[in-house]
């Protein structure tokens, strides 16, 4: 705006037509402030607005002026006005339309044209042009004024030349504007004006775009007879033009290198070969030919972008030549090439185009083509694709089965020669033949099932049960049977494997079959069941439609294969007693299944899904799980003999306990399969355990806590037993999903060997670096403590005579070259021993880091049980028994040093005891013959609490205390609620204390809290007295006179503060008062206000914070109690209180305002003494005016003057009189503070004697004067001899 009102000042003036709009109407012209606003909505605001108040007012004058500051808004110098007053012409022009648009275009060239503007506001000319052709386009008025279309298109023709600053702006309006006018304008008015542009189309991409706008538009005007007229050709894509249009797409792709985009004209040119049916010839030689010669970079871009966007354009047939060939193969290197952190990465954007076509394609054959082309490029037998791949989510039923059949074939018959191999070069020369070719396919293999696995695991996915179960099948048989003859019974015999699987295969495959069974236990049923589910009812998941589990249909197919030996071969066949074992399973389930039938029950199903998932892991694992199955049996069998003892009449107790309970039993298995790291055991042996939680016997408990003792963890007979195991040791501890950790390791495994001999030579300077490292860590624990291997050096050395004495003087020259070989033999030896000893101690270490890893991970296994034990038994006798191995868990946990899994079990066992334990409503309430039992546990838990150092942990000791105190106390009974008024009944609650023995109780608490008052440092806190007294009122009262009497016989002043807070807390509570009503609460007020003024009268000078601090607490227990006393009107002496705070004042120095004061005063005003008003006075503004004075104006400051710099070394009392004369020179012309000001800077360089009058106090001693003077002449005498010596130097030289 500046830069235009400079310009505007400069022109001729003209008749002011709008002064009475400048004066008159201020709203008016906001808008045009608003229009240049950088906020878009209030840019649009305001062009609401504007249009609006013109159409209300209808003024000419107004509407004039108003197209005049528009058009000059055009060429705004700020970016983001220009946007603003275009869009406002346009709407202005749109809705006035008696305005024609020959004017509005005749002022947009006076006011910007380019050939009288200055040079400095050129570019913003340019932009106004620009925008103003963009107003006139958005009117929507072009089509009824052809002069004026011909006239905006000249404009931008012109436009076009200056793409320094318009790049290629004017080009795209040209193309909208030829969008919108009828086919008659063009023919008639704007062929003839193009007629350059379109001639040349091949030069830019741009006018090659216009020209295929143009094209599209116009199909009638610019016929083939047209098009060889203007082009040469009646076709555009041709063998002739192709050359052209390949530089035209290297021009396109240069430009918009770094917008990362697709350029509108290389899509325009795709569609056209497909409409001229020349999409063949386009590709090869245009694309693969031309683009993909280049070096990769935008030329390569162009073409992948190119290839995403024309997938929903392609046919079936032209969709598989394009993804099997060079172009993809290209991308494929890019893909593999770019994983570096530093380069660029196409493959998102290729996600995208996938995704918008798999999502809005319809055509299943067109999107089997696409899944199978991109799950056809492999690096080194891998696909670049991920297997879980969003795609899948978008695909139709039937090209899901389709695709699903091509991952099981390629799975049987690996064709690795179909596929697209985009391996680099260093990658291809490293190749080995058949080595290379069966890691190929292992890897192959193994991205083909975590394939067919993501399906199942995806649930988003709409796929049909027979898929599922197809693709579990498949899974299943291939990782633990081979087929022997093909049966239409068994479809998995069917087909043959072309390459035998190996381990490595099967194992993979094992591990994503019982991730599938995770899955399957999750998987909710289809929503055709779900229709038929009532709304209120509970979604069941691991089902099929028709209620039967997804597991037992595997079993199932399990017992179907092993029945049929002929047809299918186990890889690990059961021994008679495995498979004895596995029909006791089945047996057993279909046992539970008529119980279900019978009457349905959580139990039943649960213990259903114990037994499958064990009679599946017999697979995996016969040997190891063989006794758990038999246990698993008798332990069914006792719970079945028992619920038929319970019928009938119950034998003798000790027949009874002959053997352990069925229960015991049961923890015991389901805390063997919690040591294996498998998710869906996690889920299910919670889920079991949840549903026996009511049988649970006190020795079942201990059996769990006993894994979770850590006095236990470093004892040999300890819970817990970690087997050398390298497997076990290699399992993820974290117990992530197996298969989704293989993906991702696997699909990075395949993109990093990008670079193979760079990432190898990575790695071996890492390796490098780390073996020097833990050398070095050897040497320097070794070498203080390790005096064998020093004794077995030196005595190596002895036997070769190699080691130098003081006496011979012999050294390693004199030994000859058998003696050195046998020294060096000797020494490598040695060397090699001593490396092995200190491997063996870093294995050892590992190993001992991963054993701990894997306890500690069993053991957050194990807490879960114990958190679904007191969630779902609260109210059991057994709860009891949690809460010192719980204490003993956080006391240890807090006390060690511990790694982040540490802090997780820590921070779990925590919220157990803490939230779901000592804060539950539901609590044991039949203590029975406990009540000694639990006082004793009081007792133990409060000695514990004033013992610890860690006020932390003695929080939650004393939680304990009060969860403890909840049990005793108990619930109030039914009769005492049944009181005739609602007060008496409330009364006799607060009095009721259960079995809760209330003096011994009220003893331990006292001890506590004479031990907080007592002790310097002491773990107990105020807060947690102060949740006794909230929550136990009953034990609060007895508590109240040692707290009174604390107020004054706190050890320290932090503590008697800390008195004074429990007391106030403590009578403010309304329990308290009903229990104390009467007689003893006037006497405790009584002793309340002694304590409290013996407490003041100790304070003394309140200096120091603690202090402070102790008076605020104190003076907020005074305002409770005289506020509480004079309303009460109880008999209470408060006047010895009054005067020791009307004394206190002496001794506190109070400020205006804080926290001290303010309380103070509150506790005053309640005996009528208010805080006293200060006045505020006005400071004389006059007064300090004539104080200070004016400097003169036109004088050089004194501090500005230039000094003398040599100034000759005079006498002291010269000095004095030469000073003297200087401060009455400058008396005469200065001011006083002036005067002071340039007297100090004076004396700073020269400090004279100032005269005798009334200056004598600030006169120098002589012995300062006397060095001043001495100092000067010496400084002065070198400035002198410098010179000479420079003389000299120079004769002798």
């Amino acid at each position: 705006m500046s830069v235009e009102m400079v310009e505007l000042s400069m022109k001729a003036p003209e008749p002011v037509r709008t002064a009475g709009i400048l004066q008159q109407n201020r709203v008016f012209l906001d808008f045009f402030w608003d229009l240049a606003k950088p906020d878009q909505e209030v840019r649009l605001k305001a062009v609401e607005d504007l249009i609006q108040y013109l159409k209300t007012n209808n003024k000419a004058d107004e509407l004039d002026y108003t197209f005049k500051r528009l058009v000059d808004g055009l060429a705004h110098t700020r970016e983001a006005a220009r946007p603003g007053f275009s869009l406002a012409l346009g709407q202005v022009l749109s809705t006035f339309e008696v305005v024609s648009l020959q004017s509005i275009l005749d002022r947009i060239k006076e006011k910007h044209n380019l050939q009288t503007v200055k040079k400095k506001l050129f570019r913003n000319a340019a932009f106004g042009n620009l925008f103003g052709v963009l107003a006139l386009h958005q009117s929507n008025r072009l089509s009824k004024e052809p002069a004026v279309v011909l006239g905006c298109v000249q404009l931008l023709q012109s436009l076009t030349q200056h793409r320094q600053h318009l790049r290629d702006l004017p080009t795209k309006t040209m193309m909208d504007i030829l969008s919108e006018i009828p086919e008659e304008v063009f023919e008639e008015v704007l062929l003839s004006a193009l007629q350059t542009d379109l001639a040349s189309a091949f030069r830019t991409p741009e006018q090659l775009q216009l020209l295929l706008v143009a094209l599209q538009r116009f199909p009638q005007t610019l016929k083939p007879k047209k098009l060889k007229k203007l082009l040469g050709s009646s076709t555009i894509i041709n063998a002739e033009n192709i050359p052209k249009l390949t530089e035209v797409l290297k021009m396109a792709s240069r430009s918009v290198k770094k917008e990362c985009v697709l350029p509108a004209v290389a899509l325009d040119l795709l569609k056209l070969s497909l409409k001229e049916d020349s999409f063949q010839l386009f590709w090869n030689n245009a694309i693969i030919n031309g683009m993909l010669k280049e070096p990769p970079g935008p030329a390569h871009y162009l073409s992948f972008r190119l290839l995403g966007s024309a997938l929903p354009l392609l046919s079936v047939a032209q969709l598989k030549e394009v993804l099997s060939g060079e172009v993809m193969m290209q991308y494929g290197e890019h893909v593999v090439s770019a994983q570096k952190a530093d380069r660029f990465k196409l493959a998102p954007e290729m996600d995208r185009y996938l995704s918008d076509f798999l999502e809005g394609c319809q055509d299943a054959d067109r999107q089997l083509a696409v899944m199978v082309g991109f799950s056809s490029l492999i690096n080194k037998g891998s696909p670049l694709v991920p297997p879980v791949w969003r795609g899948v989510l978008h695909l139709q039923p039937a090209a899901l089965q389709q695709y699903v059949e091509w991952l099981k074939n390629m799975f049987l018959k690996p064709q690795l020669d179909k596929l697209l191999d985009c391996s680099t070069h260093k990658q291809k020369d490293s190749r080995e033949g058949k080595e290379q070719r069966e890691n190929s396919i292992f890897y192959l293999r193994k991205w083909l099932a975590s394939r067919l696995s993501s399906v199942v695991d995806n649930h988003q996915v709409k796929k049909p049960e027979d898929l599922i179960m197809d693709v579990a099948r498949f899974v299943f048989f291939h990782a633990f049977f081979s087929a022997k003859k093909a049966s239409a019974s068994i479809p998995e015999t069917k087909g043959k494997l072309s390459v035998p699987l190996d381990d490595k295969t099967r194992g993979v495959l094992v591990n994503h079959f019982f991730g599938l069974l995770l899955s399957l236990h999750h998987l909710s049923p289809t929503e055709d069941s779900d229709k038929g589910t009532a709304a209120n009812q509970k979604r069941v998941q691991g089902v099929r439609a028709d209620g039967t589990m997804w597991i037992y249909h595997l079993v199932q197919y399990a017992q179907v294969l092993l029945d049929q030996p002929e047809l299918a071969q186990s890889s690990q066949p059961f021994s008679p007693e495995q498979r004895e074992a596995w029909d006791s399973m089945l047996k057993m389930v279909e046992n539970l299944k008529k119980e279900v039938k019978k009457g349905p029950a959580a139990r039943t199903s649960a213990f259903q899904q114990l037994f499958l998932l064990v009679a599946m892991h017999l697979f995996k694992a016969p040997e190891e799980l063989l006794g758990i199955t038999k246990d698993l049996q008798s332990c069914m069998d006792k719970a079945q003999e028992k619920k038929a003892k319970k019928k009938k009449k119950k034998k003798p107790a000790t027949e009874q306990e002959e053997e352990p309970e069925w229960v015991e039993v049961l923890v015991d298995i389901l805390l063997s399969l919690l040591s294996q790291p498998n998710r869906h055991i996690r889920h299910v042996c919670r889920t079991v355990f949840s549903s026996i939680c009511p049988h649970i016997t006190a020795a079942a408990l201990t059996a769990i806590l006993d894994v979770l003792d850590p006095e236990k963890d470093d004892e040999e007979d300890s819970a817990v037993v970690v087997t050398d195991d390298n497997k076990t040791l290699k399992e993820n501890p974290n117990e992530e999903d197996d298969d989704e950790a293989m993906e991702e390791d696997k699909s990075d495994g395949s993109d990093d060997d990008s670079d193979e001999e760079e990432d190898d030579e990575a790695m071996e300077e890492d390796e490098e670096e780390e073996e020097e490292e833990e050398e070095e860590e050897g040497e320097l624990e070794e070498g203080e403590v390790d005096q064998k291997f020093r004794q077995e050096l030196m005595k190596v050395l002895q036997q070769q005579n190699a080691l130098a004495t003081e006496e011979d003087g012999s050294s390693d020259e004199d030994l000859d070259d058998d003696a050195m070989m046998a020294l060096d033999k000797g020494l490598a030896a040695l060397f090699s021993e001593q490396k092995k000893k200190n491997q063996a101690k870093k294995d050892e270490r590992t190993k001992m880091q991963k054993e701990k890893t894997l306890v500690r991970d069993f053991k957050i296994k194990v807490l879960e049980l114990v958190e679904v034990f007191v969630s779902r038994q609260a109210g059991s006798p057994l709860v009891l028994g949690l809460v010192e191995p719980l204490l003993a868990i956080i006391d240890r946990g807090m006390s060690a040093d511990s790694d982040q899994q540490e802090q997780d079990f820590l921070r779990r066992a925590a919220d157990i005891f803490r939230n779901q334990l000592c804060r539950s409503k539901v609590y044991c309430r039949t203590v029975g013959d406990r009540q000694g039992e639990l006082h004793d546990l009081l007792d133990k838990l409060m000695t514990k609490c004033q013992k610890l150092s860690d006020s932390s942990v003695c929080l939650y000791y004393f939680s304990a205390s009060l969860y403890v105190v909840k049990v005793l106390r108990g619930a109030p009974p039914a009769e005492a609620k049944e009181e005739p008024t609602a007060d008496g009944a409330a009364a006799n609650d607060l009095r009721f204390m259960g079995n809760l023995d209330v003096d011994r109780v009220s003893g331990v608490f006292r001890d506590a809290l004479a031990s907080f008052m007592g002790r310097r440092k002491s773990p107990l806190t105020a807060q947690m007295f102060t949740d006794l007294f909230a929550r136990f009122p009953g034990l609060c009262v007895q508590l109240l006179d040692p707290a009174v009497q604390h107020i004054t016989s706190g050890v320290r002043v932090h503590q008697q503060g800390q008195a004074c807070v429990l007391v106030s807390r403590a009578m403010q509570s309304r329990e308290v008062q009903q229990l104390l009503s009467g007689a003893p609460w006037t006497e405790l007020c009584a002793k309340v206000a002694g304590q409290l003024a013996a407490s003041l009268q100790q304070a003394g000078r309140a200096e120091s914070k603690v202090v402070k601090e102790k008076v605020v607490r104190t003076l907020e227990l005074c305002q409770f109690l005289a506020k509480h006393v004079h309303q009460q009107k109880l008999s209470v002496d408060l006047e010895p209180l009054q005067k020791v705070l009307q004394s206190l004042t002496s001794a506190i120095a109070f400020n205006k305002t804080g926290k001290l004061e303010d309380t103070y005063w509150a506790v005053m005003k309640h005996f009528g003494v208010m805080k006293p008003k200060v006045e505020k006075t006005k400071p004389d503004k006059e007064a300090e005016q004539q104080q200070v004075p004016k400097k003169k104006k036109g004088f050089l400051p004194e501090t500005k003057k230039r000094k003398k710099r040599n100034q000759p070394i005079l006498e002291p009392a010269a000095a004095a009189a030469a000073a003297a004369a200087a401060s009455n020179s400058t008396s005469r012309d200065k001011p006083g503070a002036d005067k002071g000001q340039a007297k100090k800077k004076h004396d700073k360089k020269t400090k004279p004697k100032r005269p005798a009058d009334g200056a004598a106090a600030s006169q120098p001693s002589p012995a300062k004067m006397s060095k001043m003077t001495q100092s000067e002449t010496k400084t002065a005498k070198k400035k002198k001899k410098k010179p000479k010596q420079k003389k000299e130097g120079g004769g002798q030289m």
